[in-house]
Formats: C-alpha cells, structure tokens, sequence
C-alpha cells in the first residue's frame, strides 16, 4: 500500500501506519457498483499475489464517528482493477465503504466505467487484508498477515514487521537498515501504547537480538530509547563484563529489569530496576551490586572491599495543571563505583527534590540539591562541594498593550552549605571555588524594556530597571582570602539603551547588511561581589556572544558596575549559491564608576576576560561557508593596548560524498597573574574517507605546539546507511594531556529513521 503524504495528525511512524491501516481495511472490499458499472464487476477472480494499492493526498479519521474520510486524487487499485474518485468515505459503525462523487472504474482488459457515488463492498476486502503492506509518510514500511480493530481503536496485527527503510533492499540489491519483527503487535491509539510479542531485532537483514514480549507505553516519547540492549565491555581492574537486560515483567504500568552481568575479574554483577507509571507520573528505583574475588586489583583505596553497589531513585509526577513535582537520589558504596564497572560516564550526581512550574509567561523552580562527585574521590573531596539549600527561582514577562513594551520581573534565592573549604593553587596561583559555612543570598529584579522603530529602519531598545540584593554569610571559612562573618543590602538602578541601524543593499546576487551597534549600560551601584562569597559566577569568556551583554556574569553573586559602552558592528552577506558570512566585532570601555572586572574575587572570575582595563580587548568572530560542504568559524581576542593576541580559535570543515575533512587551532598567550606560565597551542585534524559504501575509515590527531609533543590520536571505522550506524575506533592521549598516555576503545551503535527517531550508544 502506497502513500502519498496522508496527513493524520500523528506523531510517530507507527501511529501514521496505525491510521493508514484503517483505510487500508476500508478500502480493501469488493465492490458492487451502481449506475454502468456491471453488477459482477468485482466478484471477478483475482490473483491472491497481486500487488495492492491504495493512494489519497489526504487523510482524516474522526475518532467520535468512526468516520475515515480519504481525499484528493484517491486511487484503489487490486488485481488489475482500479477505482479512482476525489472522495472516499469508510463508515466504521456500519462498515459501509463509498467513493463520493464522480469515479471512474478501469478493470485488467482496459474497460472503463464512470458512475458517481460508487458503494465499495464484497470480496476484494479480505484479499487486501491477508496481504497487507503499509508505506508510511516518512518511507517505513509495516507488514502483517492480518489486521483487526476494536472500538478502543486497537489496533492487533499478526506476524508483523517494521522497517523503516521499506524494503531496506538498496539500488544495488545489498541488504542496509534494521527491521523488527514480532508474532503479534498490538497498538492502541488511545495511548499510544505497543505490545509485542517474541520481537527480533534484525541488522542488515540478521537477526540479532530477541525477547519473549516487549510493552512500549507510548510510541511517540521515543519509549525505545528505553529498552535496553545486552552489552560487552572490559577494564583492566574489572576483565571483561557481558550484561544481558531481561525483563522480567512488563505491563501498562508496571516493568521489573533484571540486568545480570559477568565480570570475568570480579565475579557477578546484579542490577534490578523497577519502574512504576501512574495517570499523572512515574518513579523508578534501581539497585546494582557485587562481591570482588580480586579486590586488590583497585589502586583507589574506597573501592578495595568485598561488597560494592549503588541504589538510584528519581520520580517526577504532575499533581495540577503546569506543574512537576519530583526528585532523585543516589547512594553509593563509594563514589568509584559507577566509573569502575561501567554503569554511568558522569562525573558529578545531585540528591535533589524539585518543583517547577511553567507557564506561556511565567516559570518557577524550587529545589533542594546535594552535589556528589563521581570516580576516584575521597570523603574530604565531598565535603568541599557545597549544598544548594534551598536552590530556587522564578522569572515572570507581562507583555503590555500594543507599543508599550513589556515588563519583567525575576528572583532568586540561594542558600549554600559547605563542610570544608575549595581552594586550589595553579603554578602557586590560588583560586578559592567554595568557603566552608553557610550563605544565604536573595535577589529581586525587576525592568521594563520596549522597541522603537524609527526612519530608515533605525531600532532603539531602552531598558529601565533595578535589582535589590541581601546576602549573609557565617565566616567559618578559615581561609585567608575568604570574608569573615558578613551581611549586606544592595540596591542597584539599571538603565540601558541599545541602538542599532541596519543598512541592506543587494547587487543581484549578493544580498548584503551592516549594522553599527552601540550600546549604553549604567548599573549604579558600587557593590561588585553581592553574593559576599562567590559561588555561581566563577568563569566566563568574553567574546563577540556576550559583547552587548548587559551583565556578563554567569551567575548571580557577581554583577557589573558604573557605566559601560559596548560599541561594535555585525556584517553579513548572503550569496545566491546559499553560501554566507558573518561578522561580529567590537570593544566595551568603562566610563565611569567601579569597574566590577577590577575587583577582587578570591574565585578569580574576571581574571583574563580582558575586561579588567578601562578599554577592553577587543574580540571579534567570524563564521561563513563559501561552497557547498564547508563552512568555517573563528574567534579572536586581541588586546589594544600592546596588540598581542590574547585568544585565538580558528576551525574548517569540509564534507561531500563522504568525504570529510576538519582543521581546528585553538590559542591562549600566558598570563603568569592568572597561573598561566606559557602560551597554550593545540592543532588538531580530522579526517573520513569512504572505503566502500557507507563504510568510512576516520582518523584524527592533535599536537601541542607549545610543548611539541603530540596530544592525542585517534582513528576508527564507521558504518552508515542512514536507518543504521555502527562504529569501533580508539584513542591515545600524550604526555602533555589531562588525562596523559591513557588508551579507550569506543564504540557506536545507532537506530535511525527519517521521521526523527534516534537511539543507541556512542561512547566508551
């Protein structure tokens, strides 16, 4: 059954086939028709291997009625006969099938007959249900010997198949893609559900995995990104581990995972994960552990005991209307125990509950939070992570009436405790990242901002407001560089104005814009630091993203100062080929009042921004792509005073007909205040050849300039068909890296389809 773009108002493929069967079935009778049309004009013989066909430009399916209406060039045609009409209606409660409107019937001799309002009935139905063949919008194909329909629009097709790629057959008859197949699938449109029973999963036409049943409990959230895959990986400290998921119940609202995994070092590993779903949310918990034989091969001190394991649990439930309520939490033996057998790649879990509330105008978020570090870290390195008791924020815009603008308000209220200090010294430089005791520290801002048009395109955004800041905090830290005991108010006037005046011009085929920016920020207040301690603005780079910022913090315990003008431009030209170039550069000057860029902050976050001088560096980026395939960035930082390059990244690609290729150079000069003792360079280049089809060969390799020494290199081997990705490659890192003289193995495993839908593993 083909399909020209039905359009049901369905998400997924499997729920577009779900409504195309419905026609399918309708239009699958015989037909006895009135006016010149013979009475025995479809009662003829037919050929049970015939190819059937089914086509409409459009299709709607009125779930109160029953009534499935396909329309616009509609085409029916089976065994050599085919009906064409502009309309063709299928009643479910009374199973009556009939094309509205003028029809015309061609039968395998070329006779042709023209009637109107053609009442389809009789035994070509039955023939269109036992060889039942569905092409969906996005080109997937769904197979099954029958097909049946309740009136809770289930859907039951037995022996079925899916393949995304169709036949999954290429031009050159080779076997590309993945396919499932099950005894019984049954979907249900109500939910959007799946059920199948004894699926196989098959790679390149191979069958590859299988399960006894598999419940889905909704199709269109991407629930296959859920299932889970049996896996192979090895460690020097763990040998080899084989993990193989089984479920041990599944239901609508229920699953039960067992994951059994050996480990050919260790012994055996036991996860068990329960996942409940209810009307308005769900929960899940998860449990692994495992007896060491050979505890000993662990040079991480925390991680040589007999038992190890973790417990994970995370809910998020909707209890009223833009509203989520939930949590997670995680406790562990010691905190190498994910690294060490392979469960989870993160570097950092957060014991959190939360509650947030999202609105077209308006969001809300409450939260309570625990940092935990993750791998090869002792209690003392825990207890210099702080927590966010509470964590909570709410941002609300109220657009007002037509030419007035809109106004804004936003809050913030963060509390941090810290058992011990987080300080580290780089090349005897100190950075303080967290002071033990507590702070609290609560923001109000609120502003009205508008947009004025003016002659000849000229724009002119003002802004006015002001933000009020009260902090405290405990002095427990018996650091040198942290506050002692301390508490503050703040309040800060803002006002802003940002004018632009955008000039196009056109030759033809160039179409080109430039627009001079300039702006004017004054926060009046001299308070840099009003969070007293530092915990959530630590770092940031100044570049042409952040240069009409009117605060350029990234968090809300430091804020900029007096008066700034950012002044700059943006070019862009675009190229009837499609191609194009961009522009952005300037520079921001203090002018009067404390530059906040200057102030002490034992974090160091304004340290090498080249913010901290009455004239900034300027910075400039640049991004473009000229023929079709390539495309290229750069960014620069230069400072005006000496101009020396303060920063530089500079990075090419180019890919076509498999082919790839990659360049990128990245620059930091030294700056000995900041621990920075020697100019960092890096290069680094990538490269895919295509060694047959969809097979490339990939390699890459960076070098470190300053050091001359290699970095890292790497290389790998790729299959990709566009429905399937398989991938193995390794990497070996330098001497001269974060993480020195360290070889991985990674691999990639993906399911694709043209529709959006994309799952699998990439990683080590």
């Amino acid at each position: 059954m083909s399909n020209r773009g039905w359009n049901t108002g369905l998400v997924s493929p499997l729920r577009k086939a779900g409504a195309s069967a419905l026609v399918a079935m309708a239009l699958s009778g015989g037909a006895v028709a009135q006016g010149l049309v013979p009475a025995d004009f479809f009662n003829a013989p037919v050929n049970a291997d015939a190819p059937a066909a089914v086509e409409a430009d459009s299709l709607q399916f009125d779930a109160r009625t029953g009534i499935i209406t396909a329309s616009g060039d509609v085409v029916l045609g089976y065994g050599g006969y085919t009906a064409t009409g502009q309309n063709l209606v299928f009643n479910r409660t009374t199973n009556e099938v009939q094309f509205a409107g003028p029809v015309s019937v061609r039968d395998p001799s070329g006779n042709v007959a023209q009637t109107r309002d053609l009442r389809v009935t009789g035994g070509m139905k039955q023939a269109f249900i036992n060889a039942l063949t569905i092409t969906t919008y996005d080109g997937a194909r769904i197979t099954a010997d029958s097909i049946e329909y309740d009136a809770a629009l289930q859907t039951l097709l037995t022996n079925a198949s899916y393949a995304p790629c169709g036949d999954c057959i290429d031009e050159q008859g080779r076997r590309i893609g993945w396919s499932v197949q099950a005894s019984r699938i049954i979907y249900n449109q109500e939910d959007g559900s799946l059920y199948l029973e004894q699926p196989s999963l098959a790679l390149l036409g191979f069958p590859v995995a299988w399960l006894p049943f598999l419940w889905l409990p909704d199709t269109s959230a991407s629930a296959l990104a859920n299932v889970r895959m049996p896996s192979i990986d090895s460690s020097e400290e763990i040998g080899v581990k084989v993990e193989v998921p089984y479920a041990a119940y599944s239901g609508q609202w229920t699953d039960i995972i067992l994951t059994p995994a050996l480990v050919s070092r260790q012994g055996f590993l036991l996860g068990a994960e329960w996942i409940q779903r209810f009307d308005r949310g769900s929960f899940r918990i998860k449990a692994s552990g495992i007896y060491q034989l050979e505890k000993e091969a662990f040079s991480f001190a925390d991680a040589r005991q007999d038992w190890r394991g973790a417990v994970q649990s995370a809910g998020s439930f909707r209890p009223v209307e833009d509203w989520t309520v939930g949590w997670s939490y995680t406790a562990f033996s010691d905190a190498a125990f994910f690294e060490d057998y392979r469960l989870e790649e993160r570097e950092a879990s957060v014991n959190e509950v939360y509650a947030t509330n999202v609105t077209p105008n308006t969001f809300i978020d409450l939260r309570l939070q625990q940092f935990n570090l993750l791998g090869d870290v002792l209690e003392a390195d825990q207890d210099r992570q702080g927590q966010a008791v509470p964590n909570a924020r709410f941002e609300h815009v109220q657009r007002l009436a037509t030419g007035w603008g809109q106004a804004e308000i936003s809050g913030r209220l963060l509390g941090v405790q810290r058992e011990d200090d987080h300080r580290v010294e780089v090349n005897g430089v100190p950075y303080v990242f967290g002071a033990a005791g507590n702070k609290t520290h609560a923001l109000l801002q609120g502003g009205w901002q508008n947009e004025w048009i003016g002659a000849g395109g000229f724009v002119a955004k003002p802004y006015l407001g002001g933000r009020a800041d009260i902090a405290y905090y405990n002095g427990q830290s018996t650091l040198l560089e942290a506050p002692g005991e301390a508490s503050m108010w703040s309040a800060t006037p803002i006002a802003a104005m940002d004018v632009r005046f955008p000039m196009a011009a056109s030759d033809g085929s160039t179409v080109h814009l430039v627009e001079p920016i300039a702006q004017l920020v004054y926060r009046g207040s001299d308070t840099s630091l009003v969070g007293i301690t530092n915990d959530d603005a630590q770092s940031f780079v100044f570049d042409d993203t952040n240069l009409f910022s009117f605060n350029r913090f990234s968090g809300t315990d430091r804020q900029e100062t007096g008066l700034r003008a950012n002044i700059g431009g943006r070019y862009q030209a675009n190229f009837v080929d499609g191609g194009y170039l961009e522009v952005i550069a300037g520079q921001s000057f203090q002018l009067a009042g404390e530059n906040a860029f200057a102030a002490a902050d034992p974090a160091r976050s304004p340290a090498r921004t080249g913010l901290e001088d009455a004239a900034s560096y300027a910075v400039l980026g640049a991004y473009g792509s000229f023929t079709p395939g390539t495309r290229l960035g750069g960014k620069l930082q230069v400072n005006t005073q000496t101009m020396d390059i303060a920063r530089a990244g500079l990075g090419v690609s180019y890919s076509a007909e498999g082919y790839s290729a990659g360049v990128d150079y990245h620059f930091v000069a030294a700056d000995p205040d900041a621990g920075v003792l020697q100019d960092q360079q890096e290069v680094g280049v990538q490269v895919g050849v295509p060694v047959a089809d969809y097979w490339t060969v990939k390699a890459s390799t960076y070098w470190d300039l300053a050091a001359n020494s290699w970095l890292q290199v790497g290389g790998g081997l790729v299959y990709d068909d566009g429905y399937l990705e398989l991938g193995a490659g390794a990497t070996r890192t330098g001497p001269t890296h974060t993480s020195p003289d360290d070889t991985r193995f990674t691999a990639s495993f993906r399911l694709k389809a043209p529709a959006g839908f994309n799952v699998g593993y990439s990683g080590e």
